[in-house]
């Protein structure tokens, strides 16, 4: 039960961490890209990296703004470091979820060991007791077996529902970053072109 508790401490701490880095950057992301890209057809980049700023904790504010300050590069150049940005604010989002889908692939199959090793004792105890075996003698072993296991799968069922909808969000934002990136570097080709 002790590795059961600690996975489940840790996992906790991942989801919580998690959970509270995807809820605190909420953002409009479509009004937000409109007035990025509105500013910088305008030619006001000052303007446009303010809001940016504004709104620094968000993924898409920190990419779009690295790309507004190299708008001296080709289009190319600019789209690898929109790309180099981006994928580093997607790396920073999913920092730990490998270490919570091992703890929930882990947590059930400790309480199936946990299952095997109460059924040792029971088995054990029927061994010592031979023809005068009790129930109570083999129930602590098959007690043990049970606890266990519903422990483990009580911890990896809801973890890994919310693991899921951790990455669903996770993938959401990485289309969200692919999406107006490709839209910010057409309209500083769009600009370029003036």
């Amino acid at each position: 039960m002790i590795p059961i508790i600690l996975g489940s401490v840790l996992g906790l701490a991942i989801i919580i961490d998690k959970l509270w880095m995807l809820f605190s950057i909420r953002l409009d992301t479509q009004i937000f890209l409109s007035e990025v890209l509105g500013f910088v057809k305008d030619g006001r980049f000052d303007e446009a990296l303010a809001l940016c700023d504004r709104n620094k904790r968000h993924p898409l504010a920190v990419t779009l703004r690295a790309g507004i300050e190299k708008r001296g590069l080709s289009t190319h150049e600019m789209e690898k470091v929109l790309e180099r940005v981006g994928t580093g604010q997607v790396n920073g989002l999913e920092r730990h979820i490998g270490g919570l889908i091992s703890i929930i692939g882990i947590e059930p199959l400790m309480g199936f060991l946990g299952t095997i090793t109460g059924l040792i004792k029971a088995f054990m105890a029927w061994e010592k007791a031979g023809s005068d075996i009790t129930v109570s003698a083999l129930a602590m072993g098959i007690y043990e077996a049970m606890i266990t296991s519903a422990a483990g799968l009580s911890v990896a069922v809801p973890y890994y529902l919310i693991c899921n909808f951790i990455i669903s969000r996770i993938k959401y934002l990485s289309h969200e970053l692919n999406d107006g990136s490709m839209q910010l570097a057409e309209a500083m080709t769009e600009v370029r072109r003036r």
